[in-house]
C-alpha cells in the first residue's frame, strides 16, 4: 500500500483530481516509467480518506455527472513529504525477472532459448521505439523530470538489449 499511497498522494499534490483523472495519469504517464498498475484506485482513496490524508468533495461541471474530487489535507501533505524523503534513500537491488529464466535456461533446448531471447529483444526494441517517438513528439509536453526519466528508461532498455545480444552469442 505504501507505493500506492505515495503515487496517489503525489498526484494529488499536483492538484485536486477526480478518480478517473487519477487513473488516467497513472496509466498514461506513471506506468511508462514506474511500472505501476493500480487496478482499483477507489478503495485506496477511501483508505487515505479514512486516515485523514485526503478530503473528498462532490463536483458537477456542466452537463457531466457529479464526480468525487480528491485533494490533499495538511496531514496528507506531511505524509507525502515523508514518503518522498524516504524514497530517495530506499536502496533495493534491481530485480530482473529475466535473470531467473536465464539461470534455468539449461532446461530447454538451446535453439528454443535463443528464439525466446530474440523475441524479447524484438519487444524491447518496440518499447524503446515507442519511448523515442514519445520523446521526439513535440505535441506532447513533458516536464523536465518526466523527459529525463523516460530517457533513463530508454537507456535501460537499450542496455538490456545489448546484454541479450551478447548473451545469445556467448551461450
Amino acid at each position: 500500500m505504501i507505493e500506492q499511497e505515495f503515487v496517489l498522494l503525489g498526484l494529488l499534490k499536483e492538484s485536486p483530481k477526480h478518480g478517473y483523472e487519477i487513473k488516467r495519469k497513472i496509466k498514461e504517464i506513471l506506468s511508462l516509467f514506474a511500472g505501476i498498475e493500480i487496478k482499483s484506485i477507489y478503495y485506496p482513496l477511501k483508505i487515505l480518506e479514512k486516515k485523514g490524508l485526503i478530503d473528498k468533495h462532490t463536483s458537477k461541471v456542466g452537463r457531466r455527472p457529479q464526480r468525487n474530487v480528491y485533494k490533499l489535507t495538511s496531514k496528507g501533505q506531511a505524509r507525502f513529504k515523508e514518503l518522498l524523503t524516504k524514497s530517495f534513500m530506499d536502496f533495493k537491488r534491481p530485480q530482473f525477472s529475466l535473470d531467473l529464466s536465464l539461470y534455468f535456461l539449461k532446461y530447454i533446448k538451446q535453439s528454443e532459448g535463443k528464439r525466446r531471447l530474440r523475441g524479447r529483444i524484438f519487444i524491447l526494441n518496440r518499447i524503446a521505439n515507442g519511448l523515442k517517438k514519445l520523446l521526439n513528439n513535440n505535441r506532447v509536453k513533458l516536464s523536465k523530470p518526466s523527459r529525463l526519466i523516460l530517457e533513463h528508461n530508454l537507456e535501460l532498455l537499450q542496455a538490456e538489449t545489448r546484454f541479450l545480444d551478447y548473451f545469445i552469442k556467448a551461450v
